[in-house]
């Protein structure tokens, strides 16, 4: 397992739609070992091949009930429902924030590194990485979906209200 540089905005490879994953070999493996030490290491919720320079259809995301990494490969969303908006920023995009509406509830097809198809659903901060991490596998960036970055004081004043609302 290695770190792998994450490629931030203007870089091509966050622009352009991955290829499925045909082969399930040991190039994949260590593929998806290094987004998730990659992930760990920088701390986000979600990290995506193409985010480290690899035009595959692969990307990980930290399931926020069982606090466990998920590897998806050739992922593809199969259902969808309600609605939710919050918070979003991006690896790619470092110490940049907006707000973006997302489903909040998300189901997804995908295969295992073996190449064993299965699905799973995510509810609230997994479903929006889903829906982000996938995004990135066709070419497009959270920052499409929102009006404006957040200055410092919006940033703060919406952490704020966040916390007094979990308080409540």
């Amino acid at each position: 397992m290695a770190l792998r540089k994450i490629v931030e905005q203007g870089d091509p490879c966050l622009n352009k739609v991955c290829r499925p994953v045909t082969e399930f070999n040991g190039r994949l493996h260590e593929l998806l070992d290094d987004l998730l030490e990659t992930l760990a290491d920088a701390n986000g919720a979600g990290l995506a091949a193409p985010q480290v320079g690899v035009l595959r259809r692969v990307c990980v995301v930290m399931d926020e009930d069982s606090e466990e990494y998920l590897e998806l490969v050739n992922p593809e969303i199969v259902a969808q429902s309600g609605e939710q908006t919050g918070l979003e920023g991006c690896l790619s995009v470092p110490g940049k924030w907006g707000i973006v509406t997302r489903p909040e509830r998300v189901r997804v097809r995908a295969q295992d590194r073996d190449g064993n198809w299965f699905e799973v659903e995510g509810e609230e901060l997994t479903a929006r990485a889903f829906c982000h991490e996938i995004e990135h596998l066709d070419g497009h960036l959270y920052t499409e979906h929102i009006d404006h970055f957040l200055s410092d004081e919006e940033l703060r004043e919406y952490l704020e209200q966040e916390e007094a609302q979990e308080e409540e």
